[in-house]
């Protein structure tokens, strides 16, 4: 198994959180999610504005088939045993009482800070989350009633580990922690041509 490694002061919460797919089916409580949202929903956004929205669905409920059938079939294939199902949505503009509304430029930049905080508070709770552009958009928005000006950024599933031999042969080698790039590849002093490569 891949292990990751890193400063002796990243938190370890960071080091250990990672996307695996062999999830083991159980919907996830009804406390728990709203642990991860509320946690979620800390996360820093310009002005307060807080523009993410979470949609979800648990295996068993009315919304589960529905949900799945908007990820593209290779996700569906093993997001089916997640224990729930996460649309991100993010308002494109600052919506204010009086019915004007202004572009919101970091909308979403605002929404991934969101969804990092609910990675981090699912795996600090025992389960793991995987985040998935592989979706149909143009569904997600008809199936989730998505109003325009509003952006759906991503799905995340989210449960309980399981073993990786439930997986197809060609994911379950693929089932451990992936490597990042080294610090000086993705950092570095002044202007963008001084990155290497």
């Amino acid at each position: 198994m891949t292990t990751r490694t890193a400063d002796p002061r990243v938190l370890p919460l960071i080091v250990d959180r990672w996307s695996p797919r062999a999830f083991d089916g159980t919907a996830l409580p009804a406390q728990d999610l709203a642990v991860i949202f509320e946690a979620a929903g800390l996360a820093p956004s310009a002005f307060n504005y807080q523009p993410w929205r979470f949609l979800y669905a648990v295996p068993g409920d009315d919304n589960w088939a529905a949900f799945l059938d908007i990820l593209v079939p290779f996700n569906q294939s093993w997001a089916k045993d997640a224990g729930a199902l996460v649309f991100i949505v993010s308002d494109e503009a600052m919506r204010k009482d009086d019915g004007t509304a202004n572009p919101n430029h970091s909308h979403s930049f605002d929404a991934g800070a969101a969804w990092a905080t609910l990675a981090l508070q699912a795996t600090s709770m025992g389960y793991h989350t995987h985040g998935m552009t592989g979706i149909d958009f143009a569904k997600a928005r008809d199936v989730l009633g998505v109003p325009e000006g509003w952006r759906v950024e991503a799905a995340v599933a989210i449960g309980r580990q399981d073993s990786p031999e439930k997986l197809p042969d060609s994911l379950r080698e693929r089932e451990v922690p992936s490597t990042r790039k080294p610090v000086g590849e993705v950092a570095v002093a002044g202007r963008f041509a001084n990155l290497p490569g």
